[in-house]
């Protein structure tokens, strides 16, 4: 196919694309196994989610020897927060966030409070002006 110059420009040219797209390719494969455990933590609601990000980016820079441990972190069981908690996935994902109906049980307590307030400034200025009276 080719001969003579054309071949050696052609070997010239696959050197350097094999010397710049090898190391990149061999980057991004290395970083996409890295983060492995923190995908799957997260897609099974791990409660301990962040603490195993953080284990892959330490492992990153140990050169890998974490990731068998942050592996290994994400397929196990959390008891102790099953013990805590009552469960043992991540109860308000992972923004740390209260669920919608809890605010909305909260606003409902406070107009009650408010309400429960008024009544009792109310009584207390009949008495104070009964009281008075007298």
């Amino acid at each position: 196919m080719f001969k003579g110059e054309a071949l050696d420009q052609v070997a010239d040219v696959l050197t350097w694309i094999v010397l710049i797209m090898a190391p990149i390719v061999g980057l991004v494969v290395f970083l996409a196994i890295h983060i492995l455990p923190e995908k799957i933590a997260e897609k099974k609601q791990h409660p301990q989610a962040k603490a195993i990000q953080c284990l892959c980016l330490l492992s990153l820079v140990f050169g890998g020897l974490l990731w068998p441990i942050a592996w290994l972190w994400t397929y196990t069981k959390p008891v102790l927060h099953q013990l805590a908690y009552g469960t043992d996935k991540e109860a308000h994902g992972n923004d740390g966030e209260a669920p919608p109906s809890s605010a909305r049980g909260e606003a409902d307590e406070l107009k009650q409070l408010r309400k429960r307030i008024a009544e009792l400034e109310t009584k207390l200025a009949s008495k104070s002006a009964a009281g008075g009276k007298t």
